[in-house]
Protein backbone atom coordinates (compact mmCIF):
# COMPACT_ATOMS: atom_id res chain seq x y z
CA UNK A 1 0.00 0.00 0.00
CA UNK A 2 1.24 2.95 -1.11
CA UNK A 3 1.40 6.70 1.26
CA UNK A 4 -2.06 7.95 1.58
CA UNK A 5 -2.39 11.07 -0.27
CA UNK A 6 -0.03 11.63 -2.61
CA UNK A 7 -0.63 14.47 -5.20
CA UNK A 8 2.20 15.63 -6.48
CA UNK A 9 6.00 16.99 -5.62
CA UNK A 10 5.94 20.35 -3.27
CA UNK A 11 9.46 21.34 -3.46
CA UNK A 12 12.70 20.25 -3.17
CA UNK A 13 15.42 21.55 -0.19
CA UNK A 14 19.46 21.82 -0.15
CA UNK A 15 21.80 23.00 2.01
CA UNK A 16 24.66 25.72 0.49
CA UNK A 17 27.52 27.06 2.03
CA UNK A 18 26.73 30.36 1.33
CA UNK A 19 23.22 31.66 0.72
CA UNK A 20 23.99 35.20 -0.66
CA UNK A 21 26.07 33.35 -3.46
CA UNK A 22 23.29 30.94 -3.67
CA UNK A 23 20.42 33.15 -4.09
CA UNK A 24 22.79 35.49 -7.00
CA UNK A 25 23.18 32.07 -8.74
CA UNK A 26 19.71 30.98 -8.51
CA UNK A 27 18.14 34.48 -9.53
CA UNK A 28 20.51 35.23 -12.31
CA UNK A 29 21.31 31.86 -13.73
CA UNK A 30 18.46 29.59 -13.83
CA UNK A 31 16.05 32.39 -13.57
CA UNK A 32 14.26 31.56 -10.12
CA UNK A 33 11.75 33.73 -8.61
CA UNK A 34 12.80 34.63 -5.01
CA UNK A 35 9.27 34.23 -3.09
CA UNK A 36 10.60 34.23 0.48
CA UNK A 37 12.90 33.94 3.68
CA UNK A 38 12.26 32.64 7.14
CA UNK A 39 14.82 32.51 10.19
CA UNK A 40 17.25 32.33 11.86
CA UNK A 41 15.96 29.49 13.91
CA UNK A 42 17.81 28.01 16.73
CA UNK A 43 16.68 26.32 20.05
CA UNK A 44 17.45 25.57 24.18
CA UNK A 45 16.49 22.02 23.45
CA UNK A 46 16.47 19.09 20.96
CA UNK A 47 14.01 21.18 18.58
CA UNK A 48 16.53 20.78 16.33
CA UNK A 49 17.45 17.38 16.40
CA UNK A 50 14.03 15.79 16.74
CA UNK A 51 12.33 18.01 13.69
CA UNK A 52 15.47 18.36 11.50
CA UNK A 53 17.46 15.60 12.18
CA UNK A 54 20.69 18.09 13.21
CA UNK A 55 22.46 18.65 16.29
CA UNK A 56 20.31 19.91 18.61
CA UNK A 57 23.03 23.25 18.82
CA UNK A 58 22.13 23.75 15.14
CA UNK A 59 21.56 27.49 14.07
CA UNK A 60 19.22 27.40 10.68
CA UNK A 61 20.90 30.50 9.73
CA UNK A 62 17.89 31.31 6.95
CA UNK A 63 16.27 29.87 4.59
CA UNK A 64 14.97 31.21 1.48
CA UNK A 65 12.21 29.73 -1.23
CA UNK A 66 12.30 30.28 -4.60
CA UNK A 67 10.35 29.16 -7.67
CA UNK A 68 11.78 28.04 -10.25
CA UNK A 69 9.43 27.89 -13.89
CA UNK A 70 6.02 27.18 -13.28
CA UNK A 71 6.50 24.36 -10.81
CA UNK A 72 9.60 23.93 -9.39
CA UNK A 73 10.26 25.09 -5.56
CA UNK A 74 13.38 25.08 -3.94
CA UNK A 75 13.60 25.10 -0.41
CA UNK A 76 17.65 26.65 0.47
CA UNK A 77 19.49 26.37 3.72
CA UNK A 78 21.91 27.63 5.49
CA UNK A 79 23.12 26.25 8.66
CA UNK A 80 26.27 26.99 11.26
CA UNK A 81 26.88 23.39 12.89
CA UNK A 82 29.32 21.47 14.71
CA UNK A 83 31.35 18.84 12.45
CA UNK A 84 29.16 20.26 9.78
CA UNK A 85 30.46 18.20 6.29
CA UNK A 86 31.25 20.83 3.74
CA UNK A 87 31.78 18.23 0.81
CA UNK A 88 28.70 17.45 -0.86
CA UNK A 89 27.65 13.89 -2.33
CA UNK A 90 29.23 12.52 -5.94
CA UNK A 91 26.27 11.18 -7.98
CA UNK A 92 27.52 7.66 -6.91
CA UNK A 93 27.64 8.23 -3.46
CA UNK A 94 24.67 7.18 -1.07
CA UNK A 95 22.57 10.49 -0.66
CA UNK A 96 24.43 11.70 -4.13
CA UNK A 97 21.28 13.62 -5.90
CA UNK A 98 20.68 16.47 -9.04
CA UNK A 99 17.86 18.41 -9.89
CA UNK A 100 16.85 18.24 -13.39
CA UNK A 101 15.23 21.39 -15.37
CA UNK A 102 13.89 21.14 -18.31
CA UNK A 103 14.14 23.57 -21.27
CA UNK A 104 13.21 23.61 -24.68
CA UNK A 105 16.64 24.37 -26.84
CA UNK A 106 19.26 22.17 -25.20
CA UNK A 107 21.90 23.69 -27.36
CA UNK A 108 21.09 27.05 -26.65
CA UNK A 109 20.79 26.63 -22.90
CA UNK A 110 24.65 24.68 -22.81
CA UNK A 111 25.92 27.41 -24.83
CA UNK A 112 24.60 29.84 -22.24
CA UNK A 113 25.75 28.37 -19.19
CA UNK A 114 29.59 27.87 -21.02
CA UNK A 115 29.55 31.51 -22.40
CA UNK A 116 28.73 32.06 -18.67
CA UNK A 117 31.70 30.06 -17.19
CA UNK A 118 29.49 27.67 -15.52
CA UNK A 119 30.95 23.97 -15.42
CA UNK A 120 29.18 22.07 -18.00
CA UNK A 121 29.89 18.01 -17.72
CA UNK A 122 30.68 16.90 -21.14
CA UNK A 123 28.58 17.40 -24.35
CA UNK A 124 24.84 16.67 -24.36
CA UNK A 125 23.79 12.40 -24.45
CA UNK A 126 21.48 11.42 -26.43
CA UNK A 127 19.36 8.80 -24.76
CA UNK A 128 17.83 5.23 -26.08
CA UNK A 129 15.25 2.62 -25.11
CA UNK A 130 12.63 4.16 -23.27
CA UNK A 131 13.84 7.90 -22.98
CA UNK A 132 14.71 7.91 -26.16
CA UNK A 133 14.24 11.34 -28.06
CA UNK A 134 15.55 12.79 -24.84
CA UNK A 135 18.73 14.90 -24.75
CA UNK A 136 20.66 16.07 -21.58
CA UNK A 137 23.82 17.26 -19.48
CA UNK A 138 24.68 18.07 -16.14
CA UNK A 139 26.15 20.95 -15.14
CA UNK A 140 27.51 22.27 -11.34
CA UNK A 141 26.66 25.20 -9.23
CA UNK A 142 29.32 26.92 -7.44
CA UNK A 143 28.76 25.28 -4.54
CA UNK A 144 29.18 21.77 -6.30
CA UNK A 145 26.17 20.82 -6.62
CA UNK A 146 24.86 18.50 -9.69
CA UNK A 147 21.94 20.30 -11.45
CA UNK A 148 21.01 18.79 -15.23
CA UNK A 149 19.37 20.02 -18.55
CA UNK A 150 16.73 17.83 -20.03
CA UNK A 151 14.91 18.41 -23.23
CA UNK A 152 12.58 16.17 -24.78
CA UNK A 153 10.08 18.62 -27.15
CA UNK A 154 9.19 15.63 -29.35
CA UNK A 155 8.30 13.35 -26.20
CA UNK A 156 10.01 10.13 -25.06
CA UNK A 157 9.27 7.06 -26.52
CA UNK A 158 8.04 5.85 -23.74
CA UNK A 159 5.52 8.57 -23.77
CA UNK A 160 4.37 7.58 -27.64
CA UNK A 161 3.94 3.72 -26.97
CA UNK A 162 4.38 2.30 -23.06
CA UNK A 163 3.61 -0.83 -24.17
CA UNK A 164 6.71 -1.29 -26.01
CA UNK A 165 8.40 -1.21 -22.85
CA UNK A 166 8.72 -3.64 -19.62
CA UNK A 167 7.27 -2.57 -16.60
Amino acid sequence: MALPGVTRLDHIGFTVPDLEQAHAWLVDVLGCEYLYAIGPLSSADDWMSVHLGVDARTVLRQLRFYRCGDQAVFEVFEYQAAGQRTVGPRNSDVGGHHVALYVEDLDEAVSWLRARGIPVLGDPTVSAGPSEGQRWVYFRSPWGMYFELVSYPDGKAYDRDPSTFQR
